[in-house]
């Protein structure tokens, strides 16, 4: 049973200040000695390790087109465990679900399956009277989604202020909130959104701390309490690793001992915390370590888990470290299991913008102006260290990079949606792809590596 009070912050559109508001709420309400945790809706990396540094807690994901709708308050339970608040950042706008599936994934969709009320983060800066008109669109839109409060964000003055109360005076709707335009909470982005807390963890403390300064002086934060905590209870189980894994065989009898390298550090921040958390399940040990730093693999490597993040902005130091990208040559041709996603691929290709790579696959990766963005439908085409021939995943692509294969590898995934093709690559124990998954959804591919590892 899930009884935490809980809040989701959603706005009308994207850049209304959704992780401003969210953030600071989540260190605002830490500050006040709470257990708190913080989880984003969708597949987004980067918003979880602002929510992580605001609670000392690992931010959460909860994208119910990946893991699917039945797993989201099992999974939200799990996080949230032994917190006094839980405050769930939305993706886009409110009602903005997977492309041409209505409201699947989207914030509305999430709210109502953990029936959360809703808070609404209204840009204001270029209006006054029609907010009402924008607020009580939304919040009658659906009648299964409860908004129950706003924030004004970008508000101008004490005049403009003053209007926009007014105004949502008739909508029904109260104000939880006035943010004033101030750039100290500015985070900086790039071209694939927020640069991650990892590669500028100073700047990070200082806008997180901004954001919690702006949260305490502009929001009712009592208000907010209360209102979270008119949260009704939702009947659901608590997702545990050990558990999932119980339900596809249990821990593999043979992985004591067997350590599973991990990359981390700055260039590789794209990662979910129940992958871990199910390697763990199976049977290894995980070991991270920092491809910027670290010249060797850890000792006694058995695996290696090559997750997503910034290879392009971090290639040079990357090839510059000849050692670790000869040791992960040298693992991958041992026959050993290696799993990498969008930034592992291009870590693992023979060059990235003209830069040595590690070279185990033979293909030449580089920049790229368009941008492949969305959800994806894919089948495993072959036998590899994550899947069986036949199985079908959910996942998602988020790059500005292309690749030009060479020849000799098998394809990993036959994608169907939104369009059909061939992606990725199996080599030997290699499986590598700009596809992103959330194993939540499918822990026999952790059981699966874990057993691999251990063979």
């Amino acid at each position: 049973m899930v009884t935490v009070p809980r809040l989701v912050i959603a706005a009308p559109s994207s850049g209304s200040g959704k992780t401003t508001v969210a953030t600071g709420l989540l260190a605002a309400f830490a500050g006040r000695g709470l257990a708190v945790s913080g989880h984003k809706v969708g597949p987004d990396y980067i918003d979880p390790g602002y929510h992580t540094l605001a609670t000392g807690r690992p931010g959460r994901n909860l994208d119910a087109y990946m893991c699917g709708p039945e797993l989201i308050a099992p999974l939200f339970a799990h996080g949230s465990q032994g917190c006094d608040l839980a405050v769930v950042e939305g993706v886009m706008g409110l009602y903005d679900g997977a492309s041409g599936l209505g409201e699947l994934a989207s914030t509305a969709h999430v709210a109502k399956l953990l029936r959360a009320p809703v808070v609404l983060v209204v840009d204001a800066s270029s209006q006054s009277r029609s907010v009402a008109a924008l607020v009580h669109g939304f919040a009658s839109w659906d009648p299964r989604v409860r908004i129950g409060g706003v924030i004004l964000n970008k508000v101008g003055s004490d005049r403009h202020e003053a209007l926009l109360r007014e105004a949502l005076d008739e909508s029904g709707v109260p104000v939880m909130g006035v943010l004033r335009r101030a750039e100290q909470v500015a985070v900086p982005s790039r071209h694939l959104g927020l640069v991650p807390v990892a590669e500028r963890r100073g700047d990070a403390v200082a806008a997180v701390a901004a954001m919690r300064e702006q949260v305490t002086a502009g929001c009712d934060l009592d208000a907010l309490m209360a209102l979270a905590r008119s949260a009704p209870s939702v009947a659901s189980e608590v997702w545990d690793a050990a558990g999932a894994m119980a339900g596809c065989g249990g821990p593999v009898p043979e992985a004591e001992g067997v350590r599973v390298a991990v990359a981390s550090g700055a260039a590789f921040t794209f990662s979910y915390a129940e992958h871990s958390e199910l390697l763990t399940a199976a049977g290894a040990e995980v070991v991270p370590f920092d491809p910027l730093r670290d010249e060797a693999l850890p000792e006694g490597t058995r695996g290696l888990v090559i997750g997503g993040g910034f290879p392009e902005v971090y290639g040079p130091d990357l090839s510059a470290n000849e050692p670790l990208r000869g040791a992960v040559a040298g693992l991958a041709a041992s026959g050993a299991p290696v799993a990498a996603e969008c930034a592992g691929l291009l870590y693992l290709a023979r060059s990235l913008d003209g830069l040595p790579m590690c070279g185990v696959l033979d293909a030449e990766g580089r920049m790229s102006q368009r941008l492949t963005l969305g959800y994806r439908d894919a089948v495993a085409l072959s036998d590899n260290v994550l899947a069986a021939a036949g199985t079908r995943m959910r996942g998602h692509e988020f790059h500005r990079t292309v690749l030009e294969p060479g020849a000799g590898d098998q394809p990993a995934w036959g994608m169907h949606r939104p369009e059909r093709r061939v992606e990725g690559f199996v080599r030997r124990g290699v499986h590598a792809s700009y596809l992103h998954t959330h194993w939540a959804s499918a822990p026999g591919t952790a059981r699966r590596f874990v057993e691999r590892c251990a063979g």
